[in-house]
């Protein structure tokens, strides 16, 4: 029997979206030492949110990616609230998402992109 799954988002910048294509779109690269967390998202307006906020204000553009977990991998972790219902997420530490990755269900799949007008 197929385990359920969870749909999680997860807005990237373009270097991470990068790394993740040059994969193949399977799994989440290795966190860098000052990111201890990794945080998949619940809902596509957040994801959203983040990648126009966060990504292309900083790094010129946002992408937001889609995949599916295992839920009995995401059971050991409880969703977070980042600054309120809305703000729904997981909070998976840098060294478990090796197992996070094992857990993904099919590929990685780029389902937005944002860019300035003159990078897009």
């Amino acid at each position: 029997m197929l385990d359920e799954t969870v749909t999680l988002l997860r807005p990237v910048g373009p270097k991470e979206l990068a790394l993740i294509e040059a994969s193949g779109m399977p799994a989440f690269p290795p966190r860098l030492p000052e990111q201890p967390i990794f945080y998949p998202v619940l809902t596509e307006n957040y994801a959203v949110r983040i990648a126009w906020d966060w990504n292309v204000s900083t790094d010129g553009a946002g992408h937001v990616l889609r995949f599916a977990v295992e839920s009995s991998f995401l059971a050991a972790y409880a969703v977070q609230e980042a600054g309120g219902r809305a703000h729904r997420e997981y909070w998976i530490p840098a060294a478990d998402l090796d197992a996070f990755n094992a857990a993904i269900v099919g590929p990685i799949e780029k389902v937005l992109s944002f860019g300035r007008p003159h990078e897009r």
